[in-house]
């Protein structure tokens, strides 16, 4: 018994480990995604709806995969997700023209749509009643924490030796991709899947469920500053001739500040409730914004401050969101992880790609701030919400 317990751990470590590098790559795109734009002569608008393609093909096909998962129970989507992540994101410097660039991006993309939803339910069964929420907080953080890394790496690589030297950063991803196969075990040889899913009743299941249906709102909320910040303000900055490790440095306080957000969320929800977490999570950012707004042209080291600010608020509420689905519906944990982390996502990737043509005409920050509202008064949501004991 003890050593089932200590597999479990390690195999908890594992995913936590192989989710951090997966998210470093994924971090890649945004900072450098301005440069790449640059070299092949690509608009503001285009360059907005070929990350959206990427973003879909990584987030709208997660609760599919997720599907097939929760059926398989095996590692097949862990191990081949992160060896597609791997190899295709880091060629996208090296793409000759924009079909290349596409094909790279979408196959990357696929990888990350592969590896979250099995890997999140992985954690989930892992994991007893008890430590779950702390599992879950530490492999979402870790995430978090690589997807924060993977702008400061690519900046770094691309301002000190070029772009194309990115492409070998793929060994790093490999070599933790078989890693993985070796000490993740099969679910199915720790716990039996007692009942295999229907696909069309799985999805009616979750997207008939009414605490589903709000959840997911406040994961588009979450996903809707995140994505829009990483992916707008890198023009901005570029066009006020910041350099590529600025802006990398920018997205990673950013986003590690949201892993930390993560990280410390499940302590706050016990001290004061989930729903409190969610509420302090879609109210703050807007004032937050109007301060990055007043400030980045005149005090950039305040508004770097208020940005970084921005991330942890916006990711506090995360984990809470994740494993409150997956309570819910618990017989669907790796669908569920596909919708509130991948679908959500895809959705908000879609209204991304009309997005970057408006920010090229009225102005990022203007979307910025207006789009920052939208969270806050999408809240009122939460009150209908209804805690679960399961």
């Amino acid at each position: 018994m003890e050593e089932k317990v200590i597999n479990t751990q390690k195999a908890i470590i594992w995913l936590c480990l192989g989710h951090l590098v997966c998210d470093i790559y994924t971090g890649f795109l945004n900072p450098i995604m301005p440069f790449i734009a640059s070299k092949l002569g690509l608009s503001l608008g285009i360059a907005t709806i070929i990350i959206s393609i990427s973003h879909i093909c990584s987030s709208m096909l997660q609760p599919i995969f997720g599907f097939f998962a929760d059926n398989m129970l095996k590692r097949f989507f862990i191990f081949w997700g992160l060896i597609l992540v791997s190899i295709f994101i880091p060629l996208t410097p090296l793409a000759p023209n924009l079909y290349f660039l596409l094909l790279f991006m979408i196959l990357g993309s696929l990888g990350g749509s592969f590896f979250h939803p099995q890997s999140m339910g992985f954690v989930n069964n892992f994991s007893d009643k008890t430590n779950c929420s702390n599992n879950m907080g530490v492999f979402i953080s870790l995430g978090s924490i690589g997807f924060a890394f993977g702008p400061l790496i690519a900046a770094m690589i691309t301002q000190v030796l070029g772009l194309k030297m990115i492409s070998y950063t793929s060994v790093l991803g490999l070599s933790l991709a078989f890693s993985m196969f070796m000490f993740v075990p099969k679910l199915s040889l720790s716990k039996k899947n007692p009942e295999r899913k229907e696909y069309y009743k799985s999805f009616k299941d979750i997207l008939s469920n009414r605490q589903m249906n709000y959840l997911m709102i406040v994961s588009m909320m979450k996903s809707l500053i995140t994505n829009s910040s990483c992916i707008l303000l890198p023009f901005l900055w570029k066009d006020m001739g910041y350099s590529p490790f600025y802006i990398g440095f920018a997205l990673f306080l950013f986003v590690f500040l949201g892993g930390i957000g993560s990280l410390l969320s499940p302590r706050l929800e016990k001290l004061v409730g989930s729903k409190p977490v969610i509420y302090i999570s879609m109210l703050a950012t807007f004032p937050m914004m109007i301060g990055f707004a007043l400030t980045y042209k005149i005090y950039p080291i305040i508004s770097l401050i208020i940005f970084g600010i921005i991330g942890f608020i916006t990711m506090l509420a995360q984990p809470v969101t994740m494993v409150w689905a997956q309570k819910t519906l618990p017989k669907y944990k790796s669908i569920v992880a596909g919708f509130i982390n991948g679908f959500c996502w895809g959705v908000v990737a879609l209204c991304m790609s009309i997005l970057g043509t408006v920010a090229q005409n009225f102005g990022i920050i203007n979307v910025l701030v207006i789009l920052s509202i939208i969270p806050a008064v999408s809240s009122y949501f939460v009150r209908f919400l209804k805690e679960n004991k399961a």
